[in-house]
């Protein structure tokens, strides 16, 4: 009976070699990945100032909002709207961009429930929006503002900010979630990857067979 030839140390190494090139090229594929995935995520917010829900019982002067990461300053497409209970709007609703950060003055109206209906750009390009709400429970003599039907600065916000919930409840509900979307040529480029992978398995099974 004719022997059977081991998996020898040439074959090995050739193995070990296909299955290298796989390696490397994942790898290669995975750097590429993470950078496009951050680039092409939308920022969220961090924090509010009023937070979400507060009792402000002074005059806050200011509201903010501040994300993850740096927005865009266009001169337009910022806005922070601040709509009393009367559904009028105090303050002008021009916001000011600083870094992560979105700031617009502020003299509040009447006591109630307060909405800040925010619109900002995020790093990648694209305008994003949401809004919170506090209660504003003034303290005796604090002196109250006078509010307007329409602000000075992003008119269109509270329509964005609608259209936006709307998506929002066919996709979870979270900015977060527009942030975690992977763009095609991701998806495209992790087939790639998984093509690789099996070639490289195909091409060592090969090897160790004629072995």
């Amino acid at each position: 009976m004719r022997g059977r030839r081991g998996f020898g140390r040439a074959d090995r190494r050739r193995a070990r070699g296909v299955v290298g090139a796989a390696v490397l090229v994942a790898a290669s594929a995975l750097l590429v990945a993470v950078p496009a995935m951050s680039a092409s995520a939308h920022n969220y917010v961090v924090s509010t100032t009023p937070a979400e829900d507060a009792v402000v019982t002074e005059q806050p002067g200011q509201v903010s909002l501040q994300t993850n990461d740096e927005l865009l300053d266009l001169g337009t497409g910022a806005a922070l709207l601040v709509q009393g209970p009367d559904g009028l709007y105090y303050g002008d609703g021009c916001a000011v961009i600083d870094g992560p950060s979105a700031v617009a003055d502020v003299d509040l109206g009447e006591a109630g429930t307060y909405t800040v209906l925010w619109q900002v750009v995020s790093t990648d390009g694209h305008p994003i929006s949401g809004e919170w709400t506090f209660e504003w429970q003034p303290a005796d003599g604090v002196a109250l503002g006078t509010g307007t039907d329409a602000p000075a600065c992003g008119g269109d916000a509270a329509g964005s900010t609608a259209a936006d919930d709307g998506d929002a409840e066919g996709s979870g509900g979270s900015d977060e979630a527009g942030a975690s979307s992977v763009p095609t040529d991701l998806l495209w480029l992790g087939g790639g990857v998984l093509v690789a992978a099996v070639a490289a398995v195909a091409t060592w099974l090969v090897v160790r067979r004629r072995a």
